[in-house]
């Protein structure tokens, strides 16, 4: 019969007396029997044989204590299962060896022993067993509590103290410092430490062939690039014994691709230069250094003139182009040029003039003034590998910087006749009659002309320019009779007048020339590079208004006495007092051309030129040059359309040839060289691109005279330049302009001439300009270095022109001094600006210089 089963747990009677003396013996003569004994997980111990609540038992790595509470719940491995009871008897602890648990519970020994049990027992004694290895019921909630901690043993063990996440955050910024510590210590290991200083004020680091040159006060003034195209990957090494130079130069080679050179000089106790060559190594390789302009590196001035002539020249864009003479219009160098850089931090370069040049101006992205060395087929078709060679020189400003690099003693050599054409051409106008169409320029105009000029009445006779339309054709080198039927006996009454006779000659030869013939059969023209020697085929080009026309070859010996001698006859016959040298540019040469005598580049050419003729005859003036011709010869400025924006290039132009050592200047006519059929409307003075359509072409509208305003304006700034040059006569306008002519007259003899003339010692003693940019008033004036519309003569008179139409007021600095007004005659302090200063029509502003202490 089937009993229910309750869940009240039996009742544990403790066996005492005989029994339990019999199951000791047969404990001890028997085997012991294992007893598959099912093990409950969770089970209740008798009440009698609980440990008093003071009992704590000392936990064991196989005892572990839960909220106050031994359990004796077991996890294993597999070798008993869950239900299986955790009691044991002594004697099977100590045989059983232990089982891999994961939590050993703790055992709770009975006080009384076993007296007796026997076979048929056997089963009420396992369940007696079962019923004594229970525990409390309080530790069942406990158990609870750990089934549940088991349940999720992954995610309570991946948590973490709040200590510990703070101890990772200081060991990763750690980290991350000595990260940034590392790579600080690289940067400043290839800046400083690779930066070498190999001269005085001069460090270079040849990793990134960087170069800082500092000032005297350890201040960095430039920044250079060298060798840009090299990459940063390929390394430097000393030059071998045999490329070492005997000069002291610190040699650097990178291989298959350039050799650089570094020297330093000395040149005074201000002046610090250092010399920097590279030789490429291979034809594909184009030595390129680069210098950063603006900021703390200070602003370049210098090279020559440019599409709207930036000034300084960081603010204009010049793309990388050969360093040659051409038309702005279509290349990108003007006509006048010289190989010298300065800077306003007080560094100059000047680069030699046997380097292939190629110059950049904010080519790029970057800012930079980049100087490159390139062989080509027309600038620099030389043979062999290119080289780089320019000076760097510094001192602690560029006034003094500027001072010591100019030429000295221009006076050498000069005889009293010289200063006579110098005194002559600043006190002078020049007259210029140079009509467009050749038939226009006849002896009756030139007679009425000089007629017109007697008949103002306050302008002295000065210099009668004629173009090169004084010949039938061009090269003829003796007068049009046609034209100028009885011109000896009119040049004889233009001297008495007191007028002097000036004629335009060219290199050129035109086909149609009564001397081309004989000029190819004596070999005394320009002829084809590369076709047969033997046969000498002259090389035609065109210039101006000869369509076709050789070039005289003068590296040819045999043609510098041809030429002397037709000009020497011209002098002779027609009592000519000198020569303007129209030497054109270098694109104006045959592309092919080929010269007797190997030239370092095309515009060589002119100081060949210039040369072959002075002595010979009085050279009145040139066109462009390279180098500085010698006195007395002045420089012009390139023809220049009668436009407002050609008016506002004028000055930073004439600031620009100063700069480079052309003292001595000859500006364009008033009013402008020529007209524009169809003028552009005015856009500020920010661009200088007109229409090449049209040029040289007189407007109807304006009967042939420039815009009156403009025409105004031009005079107004015309008469603090050296030399005063008409093409319109004043008269040719209205009786306000005639009468404003003869007021600015009165102040060029009063105060111009006398200051420019003394400024001419100085110059042909010195090299300084006389026309002189603000920065030399006060080089330390950042001020200075950015005024473009404003001038000084000398260092005694400031001139601010109006230089836009419709304007009557503008800004005007002036550097540190007293001034004094020369429109209301107060007294200005200087180092400031003047806001909204009033210039009406009829005045010019200008400042005269007084003493410091000067005071009504």
């Amino acid at each position: 019969m089937m009993h229910p089963t309750t869940s009240e747990p039996p009742r544990v009677v403790a066996a005492s007396g005989p029994a339990a003396a019999q199951v000791e013996n047969q404990s001890a003569d028997q085997p012991k029997r294992r007893l598959s004994l099912r093990r409950n997980s969770v089970s209740l111990p008798a009440l009698n044989v609980m440990e008093p609540p003071e009992y704590d038992p000392q936990l064991t790595p196989e005892r572990v204590r839960h909220d106050g509470y031994d359990t004796c719940d077991t996890f294993s491995d597999g070798a008993a299962s869950d239900e299986e009871s955790c009691v044991t008897t002594d004697i099977e602890s100590a045989k059983v060896p232990l089982r891999n648990l994961r939590k050993k519970s703790v055992i709770v020994p009975a006080r009384s022993k076993v007296t007796s049990v026997n076979d048929n027992d056997l089963d009420e004694f396992s369940e007696s067993s079962r019923a004594n290895s229970v525990t409390s019921l309080n530790s069942i909630s406990s158990l609870l509590k750990e089934k549940l901690t088991m349940a999720f043993p992954k995610g309570i063990k991946r948590r973490r103290p709040s200590g510990e996440y703070e101890l990772r955050g200081v060991v990763a910024f750690l980290f991350l410092a000595i990260v940034f510590l590392c790579g600080f210590a690289h940067v400043f290991y290839h800046q400083q430490v690779l930066q070498r200083a190999y001269f005085e004020d001069f460090r270079f680091n040849k990793e990134q062939r960087h170069i800082r040159v500092f000032s005297k006060q350890s201040s960095e003034i430039a920044l250079g690039y060298l060798g840009v195209d090299i990459s940063e990957g390929e390394r430097p090494y000393n030059c071998l014994p045999e490329h070492m130079r005997n000069d002291g130069s610190i040699c650097k080679e990178w291989m298959n691709r350039a050799r650089l050179y570094l020297n330093y000089q000395e040149n005074g106790p201000d002046l610090r230069c250092y010399k920097i060559s590279w030789s490429s190594l291979s034809k594909d390789y184009y030595p390129t250094d680069c210098y950063e302009e603006g900021g703390k590196y200070g602003h370049w001035y210098g090279g020559g003139r440019t599409l709207g002539m930036a000034w300084p020249v960081e603010l204009g864009r010049v793309e990388m182009s050969p360093f040659v003479t051409g038309h702005v219009e279509r290349h990108r160098w003007g006509s006048v040029l010289r190989r010298y850089f300065i800077n306003s931090r007080g560094v100059a370069i000047t680069v030699d003039p046997q380097t292939p040049l190629y110059v950049s101006i904010n080519a790029g992205k970057e800012s930079r003034l980049c100087l490159q060395a390139r062989h080509d087929d027309f600038a620099y078709i030389l043979s062999g590998l290119p080289q780089l060679n320019y000076t760097l020189c510094t001192a602690s400003n560029m006034k003094t910087l500027h001072s010591g690099l100019s030429e000295k003693s221009l006076w050498d050599g000069l005889t009293q006749s010289d200063v006579e054409v110098i005194n002559s051409l600043i006190t002078e106008p020049v007259w210029q009659i140079t009509p467009l169409d050749k038939n226009r320029l006849t002896e009756n105009a030139v007679v009425n002309y000089t007629e017109d000029v007697i008949a103002l009445g306050f302008l002295r006779q000065g210099h009668v320019m004629l173009n090169e339309f004084w010949q039938s054709e061009v090269g003829d080198f003796t007068l049009d009779t046609s034209r100028f039927p009885t011109i000896k006996d009119t040049i004889n009454i233009i001297h008495r007048r007191g007028f002097r006779i000036v004629l335009t000659i060219q290199p050129f030869i035109s086909t149609e020339s009564s001397n081309f013939a004989e000029a190819v059969k004596k070999g005394y023209l320009v002829t084809e590079r590369g076709g047969d020697s033997s046969r000498k085929i002259p090389a035609l080009t065109r210039y101006n208004s000869v369509r076709s026309a050789g070039m005289i070859d003068i590296t040819n010996n045999n043609t510098i006495p041809w030429l002397k001698s037709k000009l020497s006859k011209l002098v002779a016959d027609y009592q000519i007092n000198s020569f303007y040298l129209d030497l054109g540019k270098a694109y104006d040469i045959p592309h092919y051309y080929k010269f007797t005598k190997k030239l370092t580049n095309p515009d060589h050419y002119k100081g060949l030129f210039i040369s072959a003729v002075v002595g010979s005859v009085q050279v009145f003036g040139v066109s462009g040059a390279i180098v500085r011709p010698p006195a007395p010869i002045f420089v012009s400025l390139p023809p220049l359309p009668s436009t407002w924006e050609s008016l506002q290039v004028m000055i930073p132009l004439i600031l620009t040839y100063g700069i480079v050592g052309y003292s001595f200047l000859i500006p364009g006519a008033v009013g402008g060289d020529y007209l524009v059929d169809r003028p552009l409307p005015y856009r500020g003075n920010n661009s200088l691109d007109y229409s090449l359509s049209g040029m040289g072409h007189e407007s109807e509208s304006s009967n042939g005279l420039p815009d009156r305003e403009l025409y105004i304006r031009w005079l107004q700034l015309a008469t603090f330049l050296p030399v005063i040059r008409y093409a319109h006569l004043p008269s040719e306008y209205d009786e306000q302009v005639l009468e404003l002519a003869k007021l600015l007259t009165s102040l060029r003899t009063q105060s111009v001439n006398p200051l420019l003339k003394k400024y001419v010692s100085e110059a042909l003693d010195s090299g300084t300009p006389l026309i002189r940019p603000l920065w030399m008033l006060d080089p330390n004036d950042s001020a200075c270095h950015l005024v473009k519309d404003e001038f000084s003569v000398g260092e005694e008179l400031i001139v601010a022109p109006i230089l836009s139409p419709g304007i009557y007021e503008k800004e005007v600095y002036l550097p540190a001094g007293v001034w004094k007004d020369g429109i209301d005659g107060s007294l200005r302090k200087g180092s400031r600006w003047i806001h909204n200063y009033k210039v009406s029509l009829d005045k010019v502003a200008y400042f005269v210089k007084m003493p410091d202490n000067t005071r009504f």
